[in-house]
């Protein structure tokens, strides 16, 4: 759980981010709303029909520089690529404008934190190559049917005994 304090040095980064991007492009934007409950291994996510944006109080209270430095500026880049060019892709071109010219910050699409702590129970499957590790969810899929490939051999992944 995040105090007040926290919640607020998150929300006060997101509207500097905004503010950058008002006086960049020359036109204001709509605020969001924030929640301060996003699991699992995602540091924040931007909800755009929504204009949500959701971080990982976890994460955040084990890596506060890090949020404040680039994760807020990531989520906001999403929610300004949306109001300024619609549906677009995700890290594509437009995103990765926002920010670097606008927040001055790496395009990095994927954060480098500690999962550890975040991470559920991971089940060991086995392809044609190596090993992986499942999340429970994508374990039950797998329990009803579901069937994943490895991205290397392209063989079906198993459980392993």
């Amino acid at each position: 759980m995040l105090s007040l304090d926290d919640k607020k040095a998150l929300q006060v980064k997101g509207e500097d981010c905004f503010i950058l991007a008002e006086c960049f492009f020359d036109r204001p934007f709509k605020r969001p709303a924030y929640l301060f409950n996003q699991r699992g291994k995602s540091a924040g996510t931007a909800h755009l029909q929504r204009n949500l944006i959701k971080f990982n109080p976890v994460l955040y209270k084990q890596n506060q520089d890090e949020f404040l430095q680039q994760v807020v500026a990531h989520e906001v880049a999403h929610l300004i690529t949306y109001q300024l060019f619609g549906k677009v892709r995700p890290h594509g071109r437009e995103w990765r404008q926002v920010m670097i010219e606008v927040f001055n910050r790496p395009a990095n699409t994927t954060h480098n934190l500690d999962i550890k702590d975040v991470i559920g129970q991971q089940f060991e499957y086995r392809c044609l190559c190596t090993s992986h590790q499942l999340t429970i969810r994508r374990h039950n899929k797998v329990l009803k049917g579901a069937e994943y490939l490895c991205k290397s051999c392209r063989g079906i992944l198993r459980p392993s005994s």
